[in-house]
This record gives C-alpha cells, structure tokens and sequence, in this order.
C-alpha cells in the first residue's frame, strides 16, 4: 500500500515540476519573456494554473497520507530502564545506575567486560 501511494506521488511531483517549469513568467525573472507557444497566452495560463493547482492538493493530500501511515502502527517507547531490551554484545546486563549517572554505570560495565577473557586463550610456551 505504502509503496504504490509513494509511486503516485512522485509521479504527482513529476507532472507538477513540469507544469511549473511550463508556465509563463511574468516577472522576466530568468530572462525569458516567453514568445508565441502552442495555445494562446490567456488559454496556457487557466489550464496551466489549474493543473498546478490540482496537483498541489494531490501532493499535499498524499504527503499528509504518507506522514499517517508511517505513524499508524508505532506505539511510545522509552529507551531507559526497560528490562526486556537486549543485552549488550558482552552478555551481562548492564545495571541501572545507583549513583554517579548513567555512563558511570557504563563504564562500570565495559571495565567488567575487558576483565573477563573474550574466548578461548593460545597457550604460551615459557
């Protein structure tokens, strides 16, 4: 579902870019005044004003479908003090800070960790 209203709406931005780049400018602002197109100068302005118009609304309309959809199936989380997150890469838990803050009680952690052996160790020859 996501990917087909993604597919409309780049194809919405597409026809509206074109629609923009096709009308007249008023202002000269690049320099082009614009000469004799294929319909008259009053004809292109309606039909080109109401495309732009209508694909604005369908662009808007899409977009804010987009934002609900994405946000549809997301529940609140908190990142601290959650119990059932995973555990770290070492396999110890890591314990809720008692005092200090938090990167004290991770540093505890990772200090306990360079304490233990990683694995299996190569015996030395003495």
């Amino acid at each position: 579902m996501q990917t087909v209203v993604i597919v409309i709406h780049l194809m919405i931005v597409a026809v509206m870019i074109g629609a923009v780049l096709l009308q007249k400018s008023e202002g000269g602002g690049l320099g082009m005044g614009g000469g004799a197109g294929f319909m008259s100068s009053r004809g292109t302005a309606n039909l080109l004003t109401r495309t732009t118009a209508i694909l604005a609304v369908g662009f808007f309309l899409t977009s804010l479908f987009l934002s609900w959809y994405a946000g549809y199936d997301r529940k609140p989380s908190s990142i601290i003090g959650q119990p059932s997150q995973t555990q770290p890469a070492g396999g110890s838990p890591v314990a809720p800070p008692t005092s200090g803050g938090i990167l004290d009680s991770l540093k505890k952690a990772d200090e306990q960790q360079n304490q233990a052996p990683a694995g299996p160790q190569v015996p030395r020859s003495q």
